[in-house]
């Protein structure tokens, strides 16, 4: 049978895991039934099919049962959940929010549209992000519970050559086409005409909030933060250090129902209300502004990042060089290098890539730098960009001299695998599990049912 699913199969490259398991995108009806049980938690027929589906959509391979692969991995995921909740462990409503934000937008990536999106599943983009919550909310908390788990397992360079040695020459994995890539980022200067008008429509929201106005009204008309304003500007509750410092600073010196003044953060600029506070958390809505960056400024941006990319091409600098000297990206201490957010590494899939950007260097060389492209911050401010492939890498077989980060992560996976087992096998002599008989025959990697 299919070993238990690869830790970043699970848990970060297949992102379709919560999407929601509604009959729109079937041709068949499904009888729904429970498969298993877990403490608390049980799993449907309807589910485990959907989970089969979407991962041979994405091309894993699950093995001669499918099934039982898909089962197993569903049985981990709910006994890790069952004891996160005996640990009180929880995630935030921001996180649960951008991660639904993460996961739609990679469904529109691949799909092709918002509205094709919305077409295949019979649901506005609005309901598919309420039906997201709850099942990506167990799944993160999973996580969670898992990296508590894994957090001390790690693995020396003679592991990794030990575990790659050992490989049967026709297990070692095909490395595919990948390529790494540099960026200097350059966010435009905001004018202060700009931010005096902004803060004077701030400045109006509150007083007719004051006044007598609803809050959550006008939040959910002009707040610019798309994730909250649907909610009226409701954040949920957060603990200390997980918002901006001066947000949380504000937000934790308000008594319930009062209005802060305005505050400025990195994401813009906010007015907030407090609605409740539970010991170190609060639950604040908020109704956000971002400046806007006027054509001028764009315009000369632009022309920065040309006649930096134009030093580079002389020879007078090089890309770490002015990467170090001009990004205002984190990136500028590593010489502009850039990150594949999916693996840890600096290398990059075709389908890792977002669309508009893998438009921008599809038909550059190797070493050949882009002219100028707009994009965000991690903030969501307006921000131009120039991009560099630095290395362009074709398939092959992996080996240890070109691709070691690669196997080191592959070792790596598989002893957390292994200490994910050793843990389950130590639970579910304390844990109530239940499967349907039709599935006790699985060649499963843990004895689920005594």
């Amino acid at each position: 049978m299919k070993k238990m699913l690869d830790y970043l199969t699970r848990f970060a490259v297949i992102l379709a895991l919560a999407l929601p398991f509604s009959g729109h995108a079937q041709d068949k009806v499904i009888i729904d039934q429970v498969v298993a049980v877990v403490g608390d938690n049980a799993i449907l027929q309807s589910e485990l099919f959907e989970q089969r589906r979407l991962l041979e959509g994405q091309g894993v391979s699950l093995g001669r049962n499918p099934e039982c692969a898909v089962l197993e991995d569903m049985l981990f995921q709910k006994l890790l959940y069952n004891q996160a909740m005996v640990d009180s462990i929880e995630v935030s409503e921001s996180h649960v929010e951008q991660e639904i934000e993460r996961r739609l937008r990679y469904f529109i990536q691949q799909i092709g549209s918002r509205e094709r999106l919305e077409e295949y599943y019979g649901q506005s983009i609005e309901e598919l992000r309420e039906e997201f919550r709850e099942p990506v909310r167990e799944q993160e908390i999973s996580r969670r519970m898992e990296s508590v788990i894994t957090e001390d397992v790690s693995v020396t360079p003679s592991e990794v050559r030990e575990f790659f040695n050992n490989l049967p020459e026709d297990s070692i994995p095909m490395v595919e086409s990948e390529m790494r890539l540099s960026k200097i980022l350059i966010e435009p200067e905001i004018e202060e005409e700009q931010i005096s008008e902004l803060r004077s429509r701030l400045e109006t929201f509150r007083q007719r909030i004051i006044d007598g106005e609803s809050f959550r009204t006008l939040a959910i008309l002009y707040s610019e933060d798309p994730g909250s304003a649907r909610r009226g500007g409701e954040l949920g509750f957060h603990g200390r250090g997980e918002l901006h410092p001066e947000f949380e600073a504000e937000a934790f010196s308000l008594e319930p129902g009062e209005i802060s003044e305005i505050v400025e953060t990195r994401s813009g600029y906010h007015i907030i209300e407090l609605i409740e506070r539970r010991g170190e958390q609060v639950n604040v809505r908020h109704l956000l502004l971002r400046p806007q960056v006027s054509p001028y400024v764009e315009e000369e941006t632009r022309n920065k990042l040309d006649s930096i990319r134009g030093l580079i091409t002389s020879g007078e600098k090089t890309f770490s060089e002015a990467a170090r000297e001009f990004s205002d990206h984190r990136s500028a201490r590593s010489g502009g290098v850039m990150v594949n957010p999916f693996s840890g590494t600096t290398r990059f899939k075709t389908d890792e890539l977002d669309p508009n950007l893998f438009y921008v260097i599809d038909r550059l060389d190797e070493g050949e730098i882009s002219r100028p492209v707009e994009t965000m911050t991690d903030d969501g401010r307006p921000a131009y960009k120039i991009i560099s492939v630095r290395e362009r890498i074709d398939p092959h077989p992996a080996n240890l001299q070109q691709d070691y980060d690669y196997i080191q992560q592959l070792a790596l996976d598989k002893k957390r695998q292994e200490a994910i087992r050793a843990w389950a096998k130590r639970m579910l002599q304390s844990t109530y599990v239940t499967i349907k008989e039709e599935y006790r025959n699985c060649d499963f990697e843990v004895d689920w049912v005594k």
